[in-house]
């Protein structure tokens, strides 16, 4: 990791923020006894090293709380004048109403400083056109058209900037479904006069973004949303209007046209592979992003750390949501589950802060890695049961193990694989840590590997190689903005294989199952390359569901190619999802 200390003499609430991620890591040796100069800005190293924020979805739609005229409305609650069809002028009146006077900036930063969180990025003006803050250029906002006459944004940042946490600010720039000339918006303005959207971004989106890049102090980064149809001309002039108001903060490639400093990845979407980059994942407290009194699907602490270290492990920064009611305050349910993650996050900070993604590129049958200062920190979601847990292909020397803030650990080597014995008691009830310190550079053979211990293991087709047949990656909504996400194989055929190379610690009996789809019945082969074989017989259906295809013999221990493939049945409707291997205990 490199020197940061030459950055942080800042009175900033960036700078404040980088003083307590710096001593945070202080605690922490380092690996090597000489380290280069950081020449990061403070945004970048916030972003870089912090890895956990919050998100606020909060506008005008928070008022509705997913409700329009008696009928509910499932999903993104932000997105209901979209989803209720609510005419522009019939939905700018209830501003009138709205009256948010319980938001409290301060309790806000307090539970994400709790929650372990490093800035907030807040709503400023979502696709609904209103102005959370006091504009000068277009009267629907916050302080013209509502009761309240409070700048929320500007009572946000100064809090942020009070209590050394980042702030930055959403801003969707494409589509505004209530001022003439936006995407999805009224063509024709109050007089009848058809309004291009050149006019609307000249007029209104320019003139904002620079009122949010002036009037609030030093921001951490614009989070642009939806470019759609934005030309690259537009997105360069966005990109260069940041960058002279704010010369270090960050942009997000939501600014369309391949632009931005860091890659957003699709809502709701952690990839299984490291994300090569800078990079951030997002997710949300409840299924839709604005709050909704019909959407009771909290996530739990649990849910939460899973998915923070999954992005960090992948080499992302996590960026989560909450969305106040209607009249500004943070759910209960959010907030308790927020300050559980938090305490989980002050425990092990090493995890989270200046952590770096895992030399194994992707999750372990138990849970995952991050690296830090040279170590490695194992994060166990599944708890061995038999006092044994194996770290498949490290090919370093483990000089001392330790359970965080806890006992030593007896380490030792069988060929490729390291035995960690561990208590037979869970350590922590989210997520244990381990931490490893080892001989040299830390070097992985990262081949998928079969968990000796009874947990499946589960491999999914963006570890397979296919021939004669298609890979894609699907996406689909549960609910109204509840994305899901899921590679398969399709376009299969009687000469198509998909092929699996996975590490087995010893030789045995495995019980494999195959996540597929389809459309009647249809016939299965796998086979090892040491010429075992098993078939089996399903009667698929369109949606995807696990089948048992009983036990393969593994002959010898180390590295196998496993092949797959349909040897009858309507092949054009199979999709293939994951594999799941099993170790088969016999006595």
């Amino acid at each position: 990791m490199r020197r940061k200390a030459n950055l942080y003499r800042s009175t900033t609430a960036l700078g404040v923020a980088l003083m307590m991620l710096m001593a945070l890591s202080s605690c922490r040796p380092s690996a090597t006894s000489t380290e280069e100069p950081d020449n990061r800005s403070n945004q970048e190293i916030l972003f870089d090293d912090g890895n956990f924020a919050m998100f606020i979805h909060f506008g005008l739609y928070s008022k509705m709380e997913g409700e329009w005229k008696g009928k509910r409305y499932y999903g993104n609650a932000e997105w209901i004048k979209h989803q209720a069809e609510i005419p522009a002028d019939e939905y700018m009146k209830e501003a009138a109403s709205f009256n948010p006077d319980e938001f409290d900036a301060e309790a806000i930063v307090k539970l994400a400083r709790d929650a372990g969180m490093r800035y907030i990025v807040i709503t400023s003006k979502h696709h609904e056109g209103f102005a959370m803050f006091d504009s000068d250029f277009c009267d629907f906002n916050i302080c013209d058209a509502t009761p309240l006459k409070r700048d929320l944004m500007k009572e946000l940042a100064d809090a942020c900037h009070r209590n050394g946490l980042g702030i930055g600010f959403y801003y969707s720039q494409w589509q505004d479904w209530t001022a003439p000339g936006g995407a999805r918006g009224p063509e024709t303005d109050a007089e009848g006069r058809k309004v291009t959207f050149e006019e609307y971004f000249r007029n209104k989106c320019i003139p904002q973004v620079n009122e949010l890049t002036t009037k609030y102090g030093e921001i951490q980064l614009i989070w642009f949303d939806t470019p759609g149809e934005l030309s690259k001309e537009a997105s360069e002039e966005l990109v260069a209007l940041v960058r002279k108001n704010q010369p270090h903060a960050l942009v997000s490639s939501r600014v369309g046209n391949g632009m931005g400093d860091y890659d957003t990845l699709n809502d709701m979407q952690v990839p299984l592979v490291n994300h090569e980059g800078r990079w951030e994942g997002i997710d949300v407290m409840q299924v839709g992003w604005g709050f909704s009194k019909f959407d009771n699907e909290w996530k739990t602490p649990d849910y939460i750390v899973h998915e923070l270290v999954s992005v960090v492990a992948r080499g992302g920064n996590f960026l989560f949501n909450i969305g106040p009611d209607s009249k500004g305050r943070i759910p209960e349910q959010a907030a308790a589950s927020l300050r559980e993650t938090g305490k989980w996050v002050k425990k092990y900070p090493q995890v989270v802060y200046g952590a770096g993604a895992s030399p194994w590129e992707h999750a372990l049958p138990w849970g995952d890695v991050v690296t830090n200062k040279g170590k490695l920190y194992l994060v166990v979601f599944d708890w061995p049961q038999d006092g044994k847990l194996w770290l498949p292909g490290l090919q370093n020397d483990v000089t001392a193990a330790k359970i965080v803030d806890g006992k030593k650990l007896a380490t030792r080597k069988e060929g490729t694989w390291t035995c960690i014995e561990v208590p037979y008691g869970r350590p922590d009830q989210l997520a244990s840590v381990v931490e490893l310190t080892i001989d040299g550079e830390i070097a992985v053979d990262s081949t998928p590997a079969v968990d000796p211990n009874e947990n499946a293991t589960i491999l999914p087709i963006e570890f397979a190689t296919t021939e004669k047949c298609k890979v894609a990656s699907n996406e689909w909504m549960e609910k109204f903005g509840e994305w899901k996400f899921k590679a398969s194989v399709s376009g299969i055929t009687a000469e198509s294989k998909v092929e699996w190379v996975v590490d087995f610690k010893e030789p045995g009996y495995y019980d494999v199952a195959i996540e597929c789809r389809g459309d009647g019945t249809t016939d299965w082969m796998m086979c090892a390359d040491e010429g075992n074989t098993i078939v089996d017989r399903y009667n698929l259906h369109s949606q995807y569901a696990w089948h048992r295809m009983g036990w393969l013999k593994i002959d010898g221990a180390g590295k196998h190619k496993l092949s797959l493939s349909v040897t009858d049945g309507n092949w054009e409707q199979v999709g293939i999802g994951s594999i799941s291997i099993t170790p088969v205990k016999l006595q």
